[in-house]
This record gives structure tokens, C-alpha cells and sequence, in this order.
């Protein structure tokens, strides 16, 4: 059976864009194993060659002084506003989406790696890129067909309902949210709850999610996103004519578990 690599080392190495809305601390580590493999090494697979942000009062620009990288800000609340429409209107997005595509065009990135970034990306966007995201949940987890973590608060979701542990997953940015192809699922992470915190008090429970996203950063994300990026730089992940993606050549239909 034909597998299409999701990249072919042969073409070179990996150019991606990272995209981020805040801290942008998951870019951060991806940008360390890069330089980390390039010390080691001598070189690595990939490169990150610009930094995206969608939001003025991100660190992108302290991001890319620290890596020598440019950096390019397209405050989406200013261009909603100038609009004079809400920042639900999809259709303006897709507008947004494609002068951002218009201003990354001279970087030659194929790749596009979603480190926190909070905007809806419209196909604009998706279609230009491959996308890869960074959730925190197990993605594999479903309920009546459907993923049963997604959205915006995964972790908390997952500890009301009684979840003793959380993970991450990486996966493909398709044009369901948090609905793509899983790449890599992290180890589990045991839930804490702190004794003098309730789950029935909406301070507490909101405490509680905090203390967990940021634990599942440093197991979760801060380990898997590095590790998608370098495997598929190095041609190790492919997809069959059917979209069903493979590691090393063996199917991997809830992704990889590491």
C-alpha cells in the first residue's frame, strides 16, 4: 500500500509558521527542540521561520527577539472593529484568513503549528497550510460517535465528569474544531484536587482547571508538540488514498501513544 508522507524529507527541511494568541509558551518549546536538535545534531528537520499572533498584547514579539525570528500582528479585535461587526461573523474571517495567508506567502511555509492560537480558522486558511494543534485532552475519548473533550475547556469538562487523568493530543487542523486526525496522545496525567478546593464551588472549580491545564502543559503539551513536529519532519507519518494516517508504516487510527 501507497503512503503519502505528511512531509517528505527529500523536499528539505520543514518550513513552518507558529501561530499565537498569548504566552506562547508551547511555540517556546518547539523553538528549544529545534535549537536543542541543531546543538546535538548538527541540524534539524524542521524550521520555524516567523512567528503569526492575532492579538497585540501577546509575547510574540518578545518571542521572536529571543529567537531572531520576524514577527507579524494582525490584531483581529481591531480588524472587527474597523469592520464594525462582531468577532463571530465567519464571513469577515475568512477575509481575515486571507490577507494573513497574503502576508506569511513570503516566508515559503507549508506548515502551520497552532501554539494557543484562539481563532476559528476558516478553509482560507486550513487549505494553505498543514495545521497542526495542540488540545488539552485525549482526543480518542468519544461518546455517542462524538469527541467527548473538546472546546475551550477540556480539562475542566473532563474533571467534573470524574476523569482521574488528563492528556494532550496533537492533531491535524481540519475544518471541524478540534475535530482532526489525532498524531500523538501524551501520557496520562493524575488529576489533583487540592483538599480545601471544592468542585462544586464555580472559584474553586476554576482554580482547579488552572492548576490541572498548567500540570498537563509541562507533561502534555510541552512534550508531544516538540516530538509531532520532529516525526513529521522526518517523514515518519504518512496517510493511505483514504486519509487514515500510519507512523513508520503501521496504522495509527487513535494516534500515536507516547
Amino acid at each position: 500500500m501507497k503512503l503519502k508522507k505528511l512531509h517528505d524529507p527529500e523536499d528539505g527541511e520543514l518550513r513552518i509558521v507558529g501561530l499565537m494568541s498569548g504566552s506562547g509558551t508551547n511555540l517556546r518549546k518547539v523553538l528549544e527542540h529545534e535549537t536543542a536538535l541543531r546543538i546535538n545534531l548538527g541540524r534539524s528537520p524542521y524550521r520555524i521561520v516567523a512567528i503569526f499572533s492575532d492579538n497585540y498584547l501577546s509575547a510574540a514579539t518578545e518571542l521572536g527577539k529571543d529567537f531572531n525570528l520576524p514577527v507579524i500582528i494582525r490584531d483581529i479585535k481591531s480588524f472587527y472593529n474597523a469592520h464594525n461587526l462582531p468577532r463571530q461573523d465567519m464571513t469577515l474571517r475568512e477575509e481575515y484568513d486571507k490577507q494573513t495567508v497574503a502576508a506569511l506567502a513570503p516566508y515559503g511555509a507549508s506548515c502551520a503549528i497552532y501554539a494557543g492560537y484562539m481563532s476559528i480558522t476558516t478553509p482560507v486558511f486550513i487549505n494553505a497550510f498543514l495545521g497542526i494543534n495542540v488540545h488539552p485532552a485525549d482526543l480518542s475519548v468519544t461518546i455517542n460517535g462524538k469527541r467527548r473533550w473538546t472546546g475551550g475547556h477540556a480539562v475542566r469538562d473532563a474533571i467534573i465528569a470524574g476523569e482521574k487523568t488528563i492528556c494532550s493530543s496533537t492533531h491535524l487542523v481540519e475544518p471541524l474544531v478540534d475535530g482532526g486526525r489525532i498524531l500523538m496522545i501524551s501520557a496520562p496525567l493524575t488529576v489533583e484536587i487540592p483538599s480545601h478546593l471544592s468542585l462544586t464551588n464555580s472559584r474553586d472549580l476554576r482554580e482547579i482547571e488552572q492548576l490541572n491545564q498548567d500540570r498537563l502543559k509541562k507533561t502534555g503539551d510541552w512534550v508531544i508538540m516538540p516530538k509531532t513536529i520532529e516525526y513529521i519532519a522526518r517523514g515518519r507519518y504518512g496517510a493511505d488514498g483514504n486519509g487514515k494516517l500510519y507512523f513508520d508504516g503501521e496504522p495509527v487510527p487513535d494516534g500515536l501513544r507516547v
